[in-house]
């Protein structure tokens, strides 16, 4: 197993009691350097921005190859820890989602987010087990953050779709998973709930639903990720100012207060 100053230890630490861990998710190595020099003690990938980026739809139409050469573009520009959004694991058996995450611990990612989309629980626990066991065969560490899209895919918030999501996370830790991942979670019962039944760190998705920073804290909540948001307010701008150029307008649109400039820019990878 890997020495404590490791990568992935780095990160499991950013999970501890009491704290909460903000992730931004980027897509390139500019937009995680960014993600860095913005403060933040991690990064995550968003699959749906990395596809975007090569030219690829959301839902592991990007091949794999490409995904961790992306990586890598990544790690090399960053000196945090480092999380990709594997998806379902971009194989078709659980013995090669374990493949897929040891080459990316290999890499040097510090954690994977694996989800379960339309699949049956059985499937990700067996993908869970199957990278925990190759990890362990090969000397690695990563922290495994295993999603669950109960809440994602249309089910109502009610007593019996949070039985699901914790029945789901229970069986998602005991296969081997380091955090869950329960995006569409909002309410503050709901998040006390989840948080104290399910013995893992609980990481939630950005949106206007959720409590404050410092209720959130108190909930029990210890990582709250941000999906493709960034990449989405920043092709906004960039289409925004496309379109006054294409009219002719030759005065930059005034997004915000302290724009980026092409000296900090350039100076990030000096």
């Amino acid at each position: 197993m890997s020495q404590p100053h490791s990568s992935a230890a780095r990160f499991r630490a950013l999970h501890a009691p009491g704290q909460l861990l903000v992730l931004l998710n980027a897509w390139d190595a500019v937009s995680a350097r960014m993600a860095e020099a913005a403060g933040g003690a991690a990064v995550a990938t968003s699959s749906a921005a990395v596809a975007w980026a090569h030219g690829a739809a959301d839902g592991e139409r990007l091949p794999f190859d490409r995904l961790l050469a992306s990586t890598r573009d990544i790690l090399r520009a960053v000196r945090v820890p480092v999380s990709v959004d594997l998806e379902r694991g971009y194989a078709t058996s659980a013995e090669g989602v374990g493949n897929a995450v040891c080459r990316l611990a290999e890499a040097g990612v510090a954690g994977v987010n694996l989800e379960d989309g339309a699949e049956p629980p059985e499937a990700l626990a067996a993908k869970l087990l199957a990278a925990r066991g190759a990890l362990q065969r090969a000397g690695l560490d990563l922290f495994l953050n295993a999603r669950t899209d109960v809440l994602l895919r249309g089910a109502p918030s009610s007593a019996a779709a949070l039985d699901e999501v914790v029945r789901r996370a229970r069986r998602y830790v005991d296969a081997g998973c380091d955090g869950v991942f329960v995006p569409g979670l909002a309410a503050a019962e709901g998040l006390t709930r989840v948080a104290a039944e399910v013995q893992a760190p609980l990481n939630v998705w950005a949106s206007p639903a959720l409590p404050p920073v410092e209720q959130l804290r108190a909930l029990g909540v210890r990582r709250v990720s941000v999906g493709p948001r960034l990449a989405l307010t920043a092709l906004s701008a960039a289409k925004q100012d496309a379109e006054q150029l294409l009219a002719g307008r030759w005065t930059p649109p005034s997004f915000h207060d302290a724009p980026l400039t092409y000296a900090e820019l350039n100076a990030w990878f000096a």
